[in-house]
């Protein structure tokens, strides 16, 4: 049965949705007042270009990184912003792989330099899922490099935030830093039917005007439609396989939690393997139909590639 878009406001933790608040030019002032709140006066950034997502790397054997947001802030650092719905295998082993790649470019061969000064690189992900196993009511993860014995920071230039949004239970009239805003809208915007009150600020004002599936064109209206059924998918095959799996695996002791941890990384790994062929198919020259007959990927998935 076809689900309906009952809501008035989009899902923001959609591809599409989540490119069409943060990943667009006109809109940077949203990406730049989150990334501010998000630093808590560590950083104070005016001003942010985008760049291109897809990064190949130096040689053909190195594998591509493709980022869902890539940008650079006024003084030069770079902010790698990530949505990631479903647990990976190697989630941790991504992001210091994402991290690395930027790292690298920066002191390629072939560019001036006699130095081996960097430029800072973060790495953003927000995440609707827990990382732990353990139940932890934490859902903010600022992780950097630090000097184990004496518990200082190390090394300044690169970091990672993790938002983890199902830790974040606060509910509107909890709601006491910018931040925490910032974590009950991704979490809960598409359920609301109005502006909460204690979001009276300019920015968040235009997210919900943005955000607000009457305001869309026919064609954005088409795009999150089509990320939203991929979403509605992925949740309802990976709600089969953790039922039809913990049938077999609870009278081994095995948690839920644990069969939805491997269910989603190989779910996350299949999509990753579909990506590729249709890559692969594209350079081949095959048209968008036959890649999305033999791939399942939406034709503008293909066209994104």
């Amino acid at each position: 049965m076809e689900q309906k878009l009952t809501g008035r406001y989009i899902d923001p933790l959609t591809d599409w949705s989540f490119k069409h608040l943060f990943g667009l030019d006109p809109h940077k002032d949203i990406l730049i007042e989150f990334l501010n709140d998000l630093f808590k006066g560590e950083k104070h950034i005016t001003d942010i270009v985008y760049k291109s997502n897809e990064h190949a790397g130096d040689r053909r054997d190195l594998k591509k990184s493709i980022f869902d947001l890539l940008c650079t802030g006024d003084k030069g650092e770079h902010f790698i912003v990530e949505i990631q719905r479903g647990k990976q295998i190697f989630f941790r082993d991504r992001c210091i792989f994402y991290t690395s790649r930027l790292i690298n470019e920066q002191l390629s061969v072939g560019k001036d330099s006699e130095t081996y000064e960097l430029q800072e690189v973060y790495l953003i992900a927000i995440l609707d899922f827990t990382i732990e196993q353990s139940p932890s009511k934490q859902y903010l993860h600022d992780i950097c490099l630090i000097d184990k014995d004496k518990g200082t920071i190390f090394y300044k230039k690169l970091g990672y935030k993790f938002l983890e949004l199902p830790n974040f239970t606060k509910n509107e009239k909890e709601l006491e830093t910018g931040l925490d805003r910032w974590f009950y809208m991704l979490k809960n915007m598409s359920r609301l039917d109005k502006l909460p009150l204690y979001f009276k600020k300019s920015i968040f004002e235009k997210i919900f005007q943005i955000a607000e599936i009457s305001n869309l064109t026919k064609e954005e209206y088409m795009s999150y439609r089509t990320s939203l059924e991929q979403k509605w998918d992925y949740d309802n095959v990976l709600a089969y396989a953790v039922q039809e799996e913990g049938k077999k695996k609870y009278g081994e002791g095995e948690k839920k939690g644990e069969i939805k941890g491997k269910i989603e990384g190989k779910i996350e790994g299949e999509k990753e393997n579909k990506i590729a062929t249709a890559r692969k198919m594209k350079a081949k020259g095959y048209s968008f139909a036959d890649i999305a007959e033999i791939t399942d990927l939406s034709i503008e998935e293909i066209e994104n590639l």
